[in-house]
């Protein structure tokens, strides 16, 4: 039956069967469906490695993507990949169990980038900018060894929100995290197959499932991010006017270069009136 989802895949294992579960999976598959469709991720017989850190949002990515397959909707191979960076503490049997008893094809890969992040940034400072390159280097370099012609992550509607007005606020400039990005060599694609999915979303998918969630204790645990702030800021306007969060996304897909500023998106120069008419 095609909305039997334990027949997907052992994924969706002990999925609750309540009409408000069906409806939540469903939404995230749609979304889903709709940025790979709209943003044309699509490469046929393609090979994509999945990144996963054992939060919340790769998981609901890797379920997501694994049930459009299943779906034939997605003509793609799916290679999931954590990388293990060295933070104190992290549980690493736990990913690679997981997968194993999932049937997920996966490569586990350590590098140990908490040190050199620890090392190089200086006290009070945050991690998450040399953390990220530092990331983004070794998961492209796995990408390249795998055959894959893409990397996969699982940034979701909030983060590409908050990214944008990160960099409204601190970066003086109207930029986001785009869904589909090409590398500067120009060799991988970059996918977010969640940017139209919801953050609580995301939370309640993986909660419902089981996942077992790690929780990120390199940058997620510093105090006074600008990302942390930007967040409580979005949670104060969604509290006061519902929706807002969304209004906000679909105004990204809307610009009207006219009515900005930027003169090299826009001729305001060649900008001519017509002759008045007789």
């Amino acid at each position: 039956m095609l909305d039997d989802i334990e027949e997907i895949h052992p994924l969706f294992k002990g999925a609750p069967k309540t009409t408000e579960f069906r409806k939540l999976r469903k939404r995230i598959i749609r979304y889903v469906r709709e940025a790979v469709d709209q943003y044309g991720m699509i490469e046929r017989d393609a090979r994509w490695l999945v990144c996963l850190s054992g939060g919340k949002d790769s998981y609901t990515l890797l379920a997501a993507l694994y049930e459009l397959k299943w779906r034939g909707l997605l003509p793609v191979d799916l290679l999931a990949c954590n990388l293990d960076q060295g933070q104190p503490g992290f549980p690493a049997t736990v990913l690679p169990e997981f997968l194993e008893r999932m049937g997920v094809p996966h490569r586990i890969e350590y590098q140990d980038t908490y040190s050199i992040v620890t090392d190089k940034v200086p006290a009070g400072r945050t991690y998450c900018a040399l953390c990220s390159r530092l990331r983004r280097g070794n998961l492209y370099r796995v990408a390249r060894e795998e055959g894959c012609s893409a990397v996969v992550l699982g940034h979701h509607r909030d983060d590409i929100l908050e990214t944008f007005m990160m960099n409204l606020f601190h970066g003086g400039r109207l930029a986001t995290m785009p869904p589909k990005l090409l590398n500067e060599e120009g060799d991988l694609f970059v996918y977010r197959p969640l940017a139209h999915v919801a953050e609580a979303d995301c939370e309640k998918f993986a909660r419902a499932l089981n996942y077992p969630i790690i929780p990120c204790d390199l940058c997620g645990s510093q105090d006074g991010l600008q990302r942390q702030q930007v967040k409580q800021i979005l949670d104060g306007w969604e509290k006061n006017a519902p929706g807002r969060r969304q209004v906000m996304f679909r105004a990204l897909m809307n610009a009207r270069p006219s009515h900005l500023l930027d003169p090299k998106l826009f001729d305001f120069e060649g900008l001519s009136r017509e002759a008045p008419k007789d």
